[in-house]
């Protein structure tokens, strides 16, 4: 459904990523997709399932928001 993907770059470091995504599930809920980790890597993952797009949507807002405070920057 929709996709945030932010970056960081950090002098002398690797860059760093964090992408949330929202996405229906094949059981009618909205499932709430974080992924972080250094570029061009494997990274982490944490699916949240939420039964409604409201509360899934909330939720995507509150992670993208506490990624930008920490410099992340959309691309």
């Amino acid at each position: 459904m929709a996709t945030c993907l932010l970056y960081r770059q950090i002098p002398r470091r690797l860059p760093r990523f964090y992408r949330v995504e929202l996405a229906m599930t094949l059981f009618n809920e909205v499932s709430v997709l974080r992924e972080w980790g250094v570029a061009g890597r494997n990274g982490r993952s944490v699916i949240n399932n939420y039964s409604n797009l409201r509360d899934a949507s909330a939720a995507a807002d509150q992670h993208r928001s506490q990624a930008l405070k920490r410099g992340y920057a959309r691309v």
